[in-house]
């Protein structure tokens, strides 16, 4: 009997690729980078980024709101919106109480912080905005969501580092098979493309430096990748318990199957040299799904451009997955979005899945010579993915990995 899983109804992205769905899937499949030269980062050590595109009119539709909310919040809303419209719910019709909502972020508010820190030193606290932490708490960008569609049930902020996101999917997927809810809004949003951040992931040395072309900078498994592109996304998955989104004759994307997290509790930023965590958050993911590993027919990597990551995932994929499922890593094109990558690659999958195209690892001019695994290169490759993985790693050891299935 195949164990219970959740749909996926509904999909609400805002990329460096570009705002809604649509845009981020096709400059994903495009295998063009996005990251550029950023004039707030100028005369820092590193001063490229991959940053949205302009949000005008997007904020114009969020109206008077739009002041009061930091740019993860604000992103993490168009993207709800999106969601909310694809998986063609009214949450005037909806009962809210069992609607829940699960965003995660690294940071937080981390602009708004950056700001009034500066007015607190250039002009003095009187000049210290009574939002800064409504706008700056990591929990907002959830009740923000919840407020604007008056969701009633639980609502949370994972912050896992860069399994944030997965791990919002994760819970969502918990809350509801244990009955709490019927729906979940769940993803991540992160917008930390600011001095401080980055300079504090340059000192760590987790940045790349290609600087004459940050378009390309962004390298998962090329041999030349030297770190990874800070960039800022917001994504929203609707959830639903099966049986309501059945009842409710909902489009079904496809089925959060299964899910595995663990700790590696080694160091609080290197992966474990083995992959140990991954490894067992692979095949938790796997028997919760009832799945075996041969059934594995993608990847959708972590991927991040930095030397030991991605040596140490490819090494876990192929000893676990010896059969050899074709592999791509959305980085290369849209950044590191650091609490929202999680849920960015996550819809990714889905639409991988329903497109029946697998897009391309974008910058990998030279694969290294170590990694052996079916990286997707140059264009897009057509294939019919009936299972499919999502990996997420954090700083901290966290370790997630979701299975999607076909519905």
């Amino acid at each position: 009997m195949t164990p219970p899983g959740v749909a996926v109804t509904g999909i609400g992205l805002v990329t460096p690729g570009g705002i809604g769905r649509e845009a981020t899937w096709q400059r994903v499949c495009s295998g063009a980078g996005t990251a550029a030269l950023s004039p707030e980062l100028r005369d820092l050590p590193v001063d490229f980024c991959c940053s949205v595109p302009p949000l005008d009119q997007a904020l114009a539709r969020l109206r008077r709101k739009a002041w009061r909310l930091d740019r993860c919040a604000q992103i993490a809303l168009i993207a709800a919106r999106e969601a909310v419209a694809d998986a063609a719910l009214d949450p005037a019709a909806w009962d809210a109480a069992r609607v829940g909502v699960i965003l995660g972020t690294g940071f937080g508010g981390t602009g708004s912080l950056w700001a009034q820190q500066a007015r607190l030193r250039d002009k003095g606290p009187e000049y210290v905005s009574p939002l800064l932490h409504p706008r700056s708490l990591a929990n907002m960008p959830a009740g923000e969501v919840a407020l604007e569609f008056g969701a009633l049930g639980p609502s949370l902020a994972t912050v896992t580092a860069c399994a944030s996101g997965a791990d919002a999917l994760v819970a969502a997927r918990g809350w509801l098979l244990a009955g709490l809810c019927d729906i979940v809004l769940a993803g991540g949003t992160e917008a930390a493309n600011t001095p401080l951040s980055v300079v504090g992931f340059h000192q760590l040395g987790a940045l790349s430096g290609h600087r004459d072309d940050p378009a390309s900078a962004s390298r998962p498994f090329d041999a030349d990748r030297d770190g990874f592109v800070m960039a800022e996304a917001a994504a929203v998955l609707v959830l639903e318990r099966a049986d309501h989104a059945r009842a409710r004759g909902a489009p079904v994307r496809a089925v959060l199957a299964g899910c595995g997290a663990s700790t590696d509790a080694h160091h609080p930023t290197a992966p474990h040299p083995g992959g140990a965590g991954a490894r067992r958050a692979l095949q938790q993911a796997l028997t919760a799904a009832g799945m075996s590993s041969h059934e594995v027919g993608h990847v959708n990597a972590h991927g991040t451009g930095t030397p030991l990551g991605d040596a140490i995932e490819a090494r876990v994929i192929s000893d676990c997955l010896p059969h050899g499922p074709s592999v791509t890593a959305t980085k290369g094109v849209l950044g590191h979005s650091l609490g929202a990558a999680g849920a960015v690659e996550a819809a990714v999958t889905v639409l991988t899945m329903q497109q029946a195209l697998v897009p391309p690892v974008a910058n990998l001019r030279r694969a290294d010579p170590d990694v052996s695994v079916d990286l997707v290169l140059d264009k897009p490759r057509p294939q019919q993915v009936d299972l499919a993985v999502s990996n997420s790693f954090g700083f901290g050891g966290h370790n997630t990995v979701l299975v999607f299935r076909r519905p």
